[in-house]
């Protein structure tokens, strides 16, 4: 239905009273724990661009405290833009009131009208739009359908559960058929199973309806399954925009590596070496990883020489290991059963190494291991990722 373009938006909260509360910078600003802190306050958002196409589902993804719903309100006019501009449908929408943004959001709490029905819920909005009854009665009959509430449309709100208390939010946001639908973590109220359920649905919800989307959590899980990019913020800043599966097979920086991907990345203290002829060898414990030929070419394109550095690699693929030249031992310290799956928390070299083993591999490769047993386990070069000591970058 419309795009969205986010140009150079920054959010500024003054100071209370006047006063600053935050250590000196190198380069004049005061920086808080997290945040910039400059004379004219705290930079929540900080010159955040984004290009957001018809019909995509843009998903902000980050810590608490990133400034991702920050974000999100200003793109729904509840919070102030500082600086930048902001276009919905190629027209600046900094000045418009929300209500004529032609936008709808649904909120973490569900903010649901205790004393009307469900059908009241979601006609509400119709009605103060003054649409006529049976157009009311149209639309809620068909975004309950879409929802699987239908059955519900008599209800109060205090007799659903959370899951169908969030179908009614959303239903009440579609009803408006508005050009973007803004989310702003619409199922951490909802316990493991129904946010899974409802993961789903929001997946075919978006295929029935002609919406934009953008979508703000700080559920990694969410933003991979449901995105078709996201965008990762760290105080206050974005660190990467890409597709779920270009941000977790190429992170730009060690800290969307962490973030990304369950369980997280490992990260060990390594030696990066540019050999004679032009090639890399990493020397990480006792083990020498040779890196893969692709990823040997985008380090020497770069023009990276030898350096410390931090590597990355991803627990599942990380494979028990007693052969060859890249293999590291460790303790091991915490055994998580997951089904088919086994976590191994692994104390090496100083860092708590997580190993994630097939079920059946592992019995056949080393019987039940437990805590306190000795293991050795590898990595090959084409799944490690390399990123400087210094800044954080990746090297590729």
């Amino acid at each position: 239905m419309a795009e969205v373009s986010l140009r150079h938006i920054e959010k500024v909260y003054p100071h209370a009273g006047g006063k600053r509360r935050a250590h000196k910078a190198k380069d004049g600003e005061k920086k808080g724990p997290n945040l910039k802190v400059t004379d004219e306050g705290v930079l929540a958002v900080e010159d955040f661009n984004l290009e957001v196409a018809d019909r995509e589902f843009v998903v902000l993804v980050g810590p608490s405290g990133c400034g991702k719903s920050t974000t999100l309100r200003m793109v729904a006019g509840l919070e102030e833009i500082s600086r930048g501009e902001l276009y919905i449908d190629g027209k600046l929408v900094n000045d418009v009131e929300p209500k004529n943004r032609d936008i709808a959001m649904v909120f973490q709490s569900y903010a649901l009208y205790p004393h009307m029905t469900v059908r009241g819920n979601m006609e509400f909005p119709l009605k103060l739009r003054k649409i006529p009854k049976e157009d009311r009665d149209k639309k809620v009959e068909e975004a309950a359908k879409i929802l699987g509430i239908t059955q519900y449309l008599d209800r109060k709100p205090k007799e659903l559960s959370g899951g169908q208390r969030q179908r009614v939010a959303i239903g009440r946001a579609i009803v408006r058929e508005p050009k973007v639908l803004l989310m702003d973590e619409p199922l951490s109220n909802l316990d493991a199973k129904l946010r899974n359920q409802m993961r789903a649905e929001l997946i075919k919800l978006r295929e029935r309806i002609d919406t934009t989307f953008m979508y703000v959590t700080h559920d990694q899980t969410e933003a991979m399954t449901l995105g078709d990019r996201i965008v990762v913020m760290k105080d206050g800043t974005v660190q990467q925009i890409g597709t779920p599966q270009d941000v977790y097979d190429h992170p730009s920086n060690d800290f969307v590596a962490g973030f990304i991907g369950t369980p997280q990345m490992n990260f060990y203290d390594a030696e990066l070496v540019r050999e004679a002829g032009g090639s890399y060898t990493v020397r990480v414990g006792d083990a020498q990883v040779v890196p893969s030929a692709e990823k040997q070419a985008r380090l020497a394109a770069n023009g990276v020489g030898s350096q410390s550095i931090t590597l990355g690699v991803r627990p599942e693929h990380i494979a028990l290991s007693d052969e060859g030249l890249n293999v590291l031992n460790g303790v091991v310290d915490v055994v998580e059963l997951m089904g088919s799956t086994v976590n191994l928390h692994v104390n090496a070299y100083g860092h708590d190494s997580v190993i994630v083993a097939q079920a059946a591999s592992l019995m056949e490769h080393a019987g039940i291991v437990k805590t306190g047993d000795a293991v050795s386990f590898s990595f090959s070069g084409n799944t490690v990722h390399f990123f400087s000591r210094e800044t954080g970058l990746n090297l590729e």
